[in-house]
């Protein structure tokens, strides 16, 4: 999207410049990348320093201040019932910067990019997606049913469109119709990176989920809740409550896990990535907090990349069981647990081999330690 005047991008600074208002008129949102390669990410401006700086009117457009090409942005409420921060989706010169201006006037209309929604019509899923790759959890109308699973599920696109409703109303999301498809095979394992308590060499699933709450719902950023219901490990009572987060444009959701622990408050945890019966390639990294895996090919179906990186601190350990690869850590009761989960398919053309995949998961790994820093001034 772009928005110029007819006299060229000095004189759209310049309106912008007036357009602020007295006392405001100097006001600029420089974003700068520490780090030496490009970056195409969002950013989050707490809307108390959005609104000290640029008012609160809820009319605005976001431009770039050189090039007036109009930056995509989100009021994000976090669940609350006003905006807690303002979400600009940016693009950062290695080792550089963008300084951006605001224009009290109507903005384009934003391309819905990432979506979240129940699925009562197919068992309880629960359902999400951005424009690069989709995914589901499984809920409570699916247990006892001899096509249960347990874990994270991940559909493969190889489209920008979203197509989690489409798929869901076809009923055919198993077949590629050229959009991509739901090859990914889940059982009784944690999937594509979800997390359970371990205990006794053995992975102690929950049932599934029993309440969500949808906390944003895109166009940028789409944010929900799953909470379980108590169930026991060992000699413990334990609930647990999952918030994911998933950008425009990323490979990888953001898990906020919280764990409500009966007993000493201590609970070891395994992050699980099913395991397929052919070698594929791993990369396990435990001081870093890294784990990736590019599975074989099955079929003819393609080959998926899985995912899983800590946002601080390192994994306590791997191991594996005869259908998935564990990767440890430790959790306390009401101490969220951070994590990004996620896959790509070598179809869709972005990660076609697992040098490529394992490259983006470090560079993630570095963003998350490396935010772009934001001032308004």
């Amino acid at each position: 999207m772009q928005r110029t005047t007819n006299l060229g991008c000095l004189l759209v600074v310049c309106t912008l410049l007036a357009a602020c208002g007295p006392g405001q008129r100097d006001h600029r949102i420089v974003i700068r990348n520490p780090m030496d390669q490009e970056r195409h990410e969002l950013v989050a401006i707490p809307y108390t320093e959005w609104s000290d700086a640029f008012g609160t009117d809820s009319i605005v457009t976001i431009v770039d201040a050189s090039s007036g090409v109009e930056i995509p942005y989100q009021r994000e409420t976090k669940g609350m019932s006003g905006t807690q921060n303002i979400l600009l989706e940016v693009t950062v010169p290695a080792s550089g910067s963008v300084t951006l201006a605001v224009e009290k006037s109507a903005p384009a209309p934003a391309t819905v990019r990432t979506y979240a929604r129940y699925v009562p019509e197919r068992y309880d899923d629960f359902a999400w997606e951005n424009d690069v790759v989709a995914f589901r959890m499984y809920g409570k109308a699916l247990e006892g049913r001899p096509d249960d699973a347990h874990g994270l599920d991940i559909w493969s696109k190889r489209t920008k469109d979203l197509v989690v409703d489409k798929w869901y109303a076809q009923g055919d999301y198993h077949t590629d119709h050229g959009e991509g498809m739901d090859y990914y095979s889940v059982g009784m394992t944690l999937g594509a990176g979800d997390i359970a308590p371990f205990a006794n060499d053995t992975v102690v699933f929950s049932k599934h989920y029993r309440q969500y709450e949808i906390v944003d719902n895109g166009p940028l950023r789409s944010t929900f809740k799953l909470t379980y219901e108590p169930w026991q490990v060992g000699t413990k009572t334990v609930s647990v409550t999952k918030q994911f987060t998933l950008d425009a444009g990323s490979q990888l959701n953001r898990v906020e896990v919280t764990y409500s622990i009966d007993g000493d408050g201590e609970l070891p945890v395994a992050i699980g990535v099913a395991r397929r019966e052919k070698p594929g390639s791993l990369l396990q990294e435990e001081r870093d907090g890294i784990f990736g895996y590019w599975e074989p090919e099955i079929g003819n179906h393609g080959i998926t990349g899985i995912g899983v990186i800590l946002e601080e601190g390192s994994f306590s350990g791997f191991g594996n069981l005869s259908n998935q690869y564990l990767a440890f850590a430790e959790t306390t009761n009401g101490t969220p647990l951070v994590y990004y989960v996620g896959g790509a398919w070598n179809k869709a053309g972005a990660y076609t081999s697992a040098e490529a995949w394992f490259d983006y998961l470090h560079t993630f790994k570095e963003r998350v330690a490396s935010p772009l820093n934001v001032e308004i001034n």
